[in-house]
């Protein structure tokens, strides 16, 4: 009896977005012809084990959800964000610590009035998470339960800072101590709400001072500081086992976290890399990760937003990423915003073009799936948490490819088709060939 592949397409007219496809069977004779395109998958050659993909609960993204939405809807949301065979099975959550950009209200979990401090962190509270972002995580792990929760702060609390805001200024030497204890309470009052914490990274964008929002320079000296003497120390002696990633910022700037990695005593304390869009290439993650091949690549940051037109262009770039950033040794692909409304908000900006991947029209209610969720539900619908990915063939602006090994032993081949032209493709599987045809952009999962 023959083999079937499974096989799921989005097109770039968008008349078909995520839609499965006949099954194709897997034959056992490769086609003669001569203009297919040949994808070999070696199911043998094993490269990172993966632990999930995803986007963001920021405030702005659980607000909508939790208060714009009635039950019925909500519920629908929710299934079709995190349930694998309902929805597209989102199993990586990167929950900032406090305010980002896309939130009702800036704040921070010990905010004191100005010119008074708390560093005994008697009024440390996660209570303005409690109302809508925890229901939202919580109901998450209750659709999903393999998600993983990672935790980012965009700035310390502002009495911790030279400009006692949490909006521009510099971490105060003299809080190192009570911000790794700002952690540690953190990561307990998570995890005491039912939120088991996964990874943590130090500072949202390190390299960037915003003027509108929560954020903060920290160097990588500074930042070695911290996990060396402060923040490594505290989660042990609290016996957290949270993962710490270092940087959490652009590919331009490897210097930053190969810095940090070069101080041995704070290295140790460290799982590896969190790693952004939003400048440099991909291929930076290799570099860091041949200089410190005992470090893991997590990419977490990828914003959709209306400075890449059109359609066509953006659908690629993001394909673009979920491909070169697995192949470059990440073990997660996470857009930012789960959700945004109508006018690319809540936020405190005051020229917000960021796209979610669900938009919720605050008057209507509307929902409306945009691409960034069907371009992650290429990955995250079909590749599981523990799964490795391994060696396939790719064709660098032609059709590339990524290939992934599940642990239930089926294999999971996404294409991308970066040409104006349709492709022929033929997929040897080593126990069997695939053809099927790819139309101009496209792109295909196939799991078989």
């Amino acid at each position: 009896m023959n083999q079937h592949a499974g096989v799921w397409l989005s097109t770039i007219d968008q008349l078909q977005e995520l839609q499965p496809q006949k099954p194709v069977v897997v034959v056992e004779t490769a086609s003669l012809e001569q203009a297919v395109t040949r994808i070999q998958v070696e199911p043998d050659t094993r490269f990172q084990e993966m632990d999930g993909f995803g986007a963001s609960f920021t405030d702005a993204s659980a607000y909508l959800i939790y208060h714009v939405l009635d039950e019925k809807s909500r519920q629908e949301v929710m299934q079709k964000l995190f349930d694998p065979m309902d929805g597209i099975g989102i199993s990586f959550l990167r929950q900032p610590m406090g305010a980002t950009d896309y939130t009702t209200e800036i704040f921070s979990y010990d905010d004191m009035p100005e010119g008074e401090e708390d560093f005994e962190l008697k009024h440390f509270s996660i209570d303005h998470d409690r109302e809508y972002v925890i229901p939202a995580v919580l109901e998450a792990l209750r659709i999903n339960p393999s998600i993983k929760v990672m935790a980012s702060p965009w700035s310390p609390p502002g009495w911790m800072k030279s400009s006692d805001h949490m909006v521009t200024g510099k971490l105060r030497p003299e809080c190192y101590s009570v911000y790794a204890q700002y952690f540690v309470k953190f990561v307990q009052a998570y995890e005491g709400a039912g939120i088991p914490i996964y990874a943590v990274s130090i500072q949202n964008e390190p390299g960037y001072e915003p003027k509108e929002y929560p954020g903060m320079i920290l160097t990588p000296q500074e930042e070695a500081e911290f996990i060396r003497d402060h923040l490594g120390p505290a989660f042990e002696a609290a016996d957290i086992t949270a993962k710490i990633l270092c940087y959490d910022h652009n590919w331009d700037m490897p210097q930053h976290p190969l810095g940090i990695l070069s101080d041995p005593e704070a290295a140790r304390y460290v799982a590896g890399v969190a790693w952004h869009v939003y400048g440099g290439e991909h291929e930076a993650m290799t570099q860091v990760r041949e200089a410190y091949p005992d470090k893991g690549a997590w990419f977490t940051e990828a914003s959709g937003g209306s400075w890449i037109p059109p359609f066509r262009t953006a659908f690629l770039d993001q394909m673009k990423h979920v491909v070169r950033t697995t192949r470059n040794w990440s073990k997660s692909v996470i857009w930012w915003n789960l959700a945004l409304d109508e006018h690319n908000g809540p936020t405190v900006l005051t020229n917000s073009t960021c796209r979610g991947l669900v938009q919720i029209n605050q008057e209507s209610g509307a929902v409306k799936y945009e691409l960034d969720y069907y371009t992650m539900g290429h990955i995250s619908k079909f590749v599981v948490p523990g799964a490795y990915r391994i060696e396939s063939t790719t064709y660098r602006d032609e059709l590339e490819s990524t290939a992934f090994l599940n642990p239930d032993g089926s294999t999971v081949l996404i294409l991308s088709n970066r040409t104006e032209q349709e492709q022929a493709v033929e997929i040897d599987t080593g126990k069997g060939f695939i053809a099927l045809t790819l139309p101009d952009g496209a792109a295909a999962t196939v799991k078989w």
